[in-house]
């Protein structure tokens, strides 16, 4: 079973026939169909997706053989975003042992190369197929699910601390874009920046607990590229409850490094209590939807 199935409300499904039941209901009840052929062949590839809750479900994707049969490859979790979370160029690659794709945004907010996995590969497929790569002028919508985590309270600032925090955040972001363009002054800046910022935590983390040092972080997590530890402020949130196994989830809008993206959880795997302003701290699984222009 997908690990990720519990953050979307299925987590006392107990074996591989109950998924199976799960997901031939979705292939029967599916509340949106797509279809697209595969590069040059005859293969029509096919997806059936089902919600069960408000922007939170799961997709079954596989193909149709000769006869017309559709022939079940893989399925996985999603929750859709709603906001859009960067304007950056995206390049996209397959995984080589299925047909699914990842998707690489470099944005200079998190300050890393950011993997998601791509939920509308049918677009993509289609835009393909079209000879329509690359393609300028989209945007990214991120979205991620959580099997763990804890709300931690806000670090408290007042207006002179957030003008500030938010005049170091453009001058750094002014920097990164010029590091981006290969200005040496402006990466030997960075380098300081980030050596004077390291000793400074160094003389403070022996008397002060970490997290009232680090208001936010968002750092890759195990050996899957799409994973990430995060620590983010809660921008909004709002409880649904799984129509099928009645699971109650949380879904927030979280605010990390500047970078806006939607989280789903079980209810029973998030300890604390989530308001507007407080901190969610997890592991969550990355996905992303490309808005490809018309």
């Amino acid at each position: 079973m997908h690990r990720y199935m519990r953050a979307i409300g299925f987590s006392r499904l107990k074996n591989r026939s109950e998924v199976n039941e799960l997901l031939a209901y979705i292939i029967r009840n599916a509340d949106e169909k797509k279809y697209t052929s595969i590069d040059d062949t005859d293969v029509m590839f096919a997806e059936y997706s089902r919600e069960f809750a408000r922007n939170v479900g799961i997709i079954v994707r596989g193909e149709y053989n000769e006869d017309n049969q559709f022939i079940f490859d893989y399925y996985f979790p999603y929750i859709k975003g709603i906001q859009i979370s960067s304007y950056e160029d995206i390049s996209i690659e397959r995984h080589a042992e299925k047909e699914s794709y990842a998707g690489v945004c470099d944005d200079i907010k998190v300050g890393v190369s950011l993997i998601f996995y791509l939920q509308n590969i049918i677009s993509y497929l289609k835009i393909k197929n079209a000879g329509r790569l690359p393609i300028k002028g989209t945007s990214l919508i991120l979205s991620g699910l959580s099997v763990d985590g804890r709300i931690l309270l806000p670090i408290k600032k007042d207006e002179h601390d957030l003008r500030k925090i938010k005049k170091e955040k453009v001058n750094r972001s002014r920097l990164l874009t010029a590091a981006k363009q290969g200005d040496e002054q402006a990466m030997e800046s960075l380098t300081l920046e980030d050596l004077d910022t390291y000793s400074s935590i160094s003389r403070k983390i022996l008397k002060q607990d970490v997290y009232t040092l680090v208001d936010s972080y968002f750092m890759p997590y195990g050996v899957e590229c799409d994973q990430y530890s995060i620590l983010g402020e809660i921008v909004d949130y709002e409880y649904v409850v799984n129509e099928m196994s009645k699971e109650k989830l949380c879904q927030m809008t979280i605010n990390c490094n500047d970078l806006y993206f939607d989280v789903c959880i079980n209810c029973a795997d998030l300890v604390g209590e989530p308001e507007i302003g407080r901190r969610f701290k997890g592991v969550i699984w990355m996905q992303g939807m490309i808005n490809f222009p018309d």
